[in-house]
C-alpha cells in the first residue's frame, strides 16, 4: 500500500497514474496542463507527478519510450502557462479580484506580485520549482502585459527545465534498483523538497512585509520596461 498525500488518493501521484490506465500519457499531460494554467487548480501534485512518470517508464509500468513521455509533459506545460498568460493579458487585475475561498488566497497575489517585480522575466522559469507560484506568475506577466516573445522564450526554457528535468530525474533513478523498490518514499521526498522553495519565498515576503510596514506598499505587478509591449 502506498502512502497517499495528506489521504487524498487524487493527491498521489502513483494513485492518478494508476487510475489514467492505458490513457497514462493523456492524463498526466491533462494534469500538467491544468496544473500550469488555471490559478485554482494549482494545488495538484505536479512536481511528484513528473517524477513518478518518469520512474514508472523507467520501471516499464509506464509504456512508452521516454523521449516521447518528455515531448507530452513539455508540449503540456507549455500550453499551460501559455493559457494563464492569455488569461492574464485578457481578463486584467479581474483575475486577482476573487474573494478568498479553499482554492484561492489573495495572499498568494501579493507574494506574487513582488516575486514577480524582483525577478521580472526570470520569474517565468524560477516559479515553475515554486508550487502555486507557477500556477500565478504567468498570469501576473500577463496582467503586467509582458511581451509576447520573451514569455514565450522564458516559458519554452522553464517548461523544459522542469518539466523534462523532473521527468528525467525520475527515469534516471528509477533504473536504480532500490530507488525502484522504495519509489513511494522518493516521491514523497520530491514533494516535500518541491515545497521548500515557496516556504523560503513566503518567510522572505513575510519577513519583507513585517520590515516595510509602515513605509512603501508592496510592489504592484510590474516587469521591466524592456519586457513589456
Amino acid at each position: 500500500m502506498h502512502p497517499m498525500l495528506f489521504g487524498i488518493s487524487f493527491l498521489d501521484s502513483e494513485w492518478l497514474i494508476g487510475w489514467f490506465g492505458s490513457f497514462v500519457l493523456i492524463g498526466v499531460a491533462a494534469v500538467v496542463f491544468v496544473e500550469t494554467g488555471f490559478i485554482v487548480l494549482s494545488f495538484l501534485p505536479g512536481d511528484s507527478l513528473l517524477f513518478t512518470v518518469g520512474l514508472l517508464t523507467a520501471t516499464g509500468i509506464v509504456p512508452f519510450p521516454i523521449w516521447i513521455t518528455c515531448l507530452v509533459v513539455f508540449v503540456a506545460a507549455f500550453a499551460g502557462d501559455q493559457l494563464a498568460y492569455y488569461i492574464g493579458r485578457k481578463a486584467g487585475p479581474a483575475v486577482f479580484a476573487r474573494e478568498q475561498n479553499r482554492f484561492f488566497n489573495p495572499k498568494n497575489v501579493e507574494h506574487t506580485n513582488a516575486f514577480f517585480a524582483k525577478h521580472g522575466g526570470k520569474a517565468i522559469v524560477m516559479a515553475r520549482f515554486l508550487p502555486v507560484f507557477r500556477a500565478f506568475v504567468p498570469v501576473a506577466a500577463g496582467v503586467g502585459r509582458m511581451r509576447y516573445r520573451s514569455f514565450v522564450g522564458f516559458n519554452m526554457l522553464g517548461a523544459f527545465l522542469w518539466g523534462v528535468g523532473l521527468t528525467m530525474m525520475g527515469f534516471l533513478l528509477g533504473q536504480i534498483e532500490f530507488v525502484a523498490r522504495y519509489s513511494e518514499y522518493f516521491i514523497i521526498a520530491i514533494v516535500l523538497i518541491s515545497g521548500i522553495p515557496i516556504l523560503r519565498e513566503l518567510y522572505k515576503a513575510a519577513r519583507n512585509a513585517r520590515a516595510s510596514r509602515g513605509h512603501a506598499p508592496v510592489p504592484e505587478t510590474t516587469i521591466p520596461t524592456e519586457l513589456v509591449d
